[in-house]
């Protein structure tokens, strides 16, 4: 059965983090409503591609323009069946608006499926939803999971992790892996 699933996006989410998740689970038959507070269907975000490239951290380069499919005032996430929240650098600013929290708490507290990805750690923890939960991010995330009273999954950059509603993966080389369990949590099933 087809979900209707939020995703919560904000300036410079991270490119692959964005457009893939959405993408794919448009292609197998989900409806995926992208938002950004004070922005409406039709608008747009700016992404960033990150990458990694042997410094310290990742490298950042401008991604593609982003186009939002519905609009951010006007989502009930009661109607609402999974949450998917992008990585990059948008989460660090979205945990700051009460209304996107508000969003976050409604999913954990109805139990219903999440994915988050990369920095979208941060929003969860700024959601407060950590608690007594396994969550990995990307490593600069460790500290923002293990505050917020979860337990950090120190996993492979190209894997992801599953803790009842919740999946989670370090940055987009995991997903095939996350994609793959976040659709097991959705209980959608593909035949070949």
């Amino acid at each position: 059965m087809a979900k209707k699933i939020l995703m919560i996006c904000g300036d410079y989410c991270e490119d692959y983090e964005t457009m893939v998740p959405f993408q794919a689970l448009i292609a197998v038959g989900h409806a995926v409503h992208a938002v950004c507070p004070n922005k409406k269907s039709g608008d747009h975000i700016k992404t960033a591609i990150h990458d990694f490239e042997g410094a310290q951290t990742y490298s950042e380069k401008p991604g593609h323009n982003f186009v939002l499919n519905a609009t951010f005032a006007d989502v009930n996430v009661a109607d609402y069946d999974a949450l998917v929240i992008p990585g990059g650098r948008g989460p660090e600013y979205l945990r700051l608006d009460a209304n996107v929290v508000a969003m976050v708490k409604h999913f954990f507290t109805a139990n219903k499926p999440v994915a988050a990805i990369c920095h979208g750690a941060q929003l969860l923890a700024g959601a407060g939803v950590l608690k007594g939960r396994k969550c990995s991010a990307y490593p600069a995330c460790q500290h923002d999971v293990e505050l917020a009273g979860g337990t950090y999954a120190n996993i492979p950059v190209d894997q992801a992790v599953t803790d009842g509603n919740l999946v989670t993966a370090p940055a987009w080389p995991a997903h095939p892996a996350w994609i793959a369990q976040f659709l097991v949590v959705l209980g959608t099933k593909i035949t070949h």
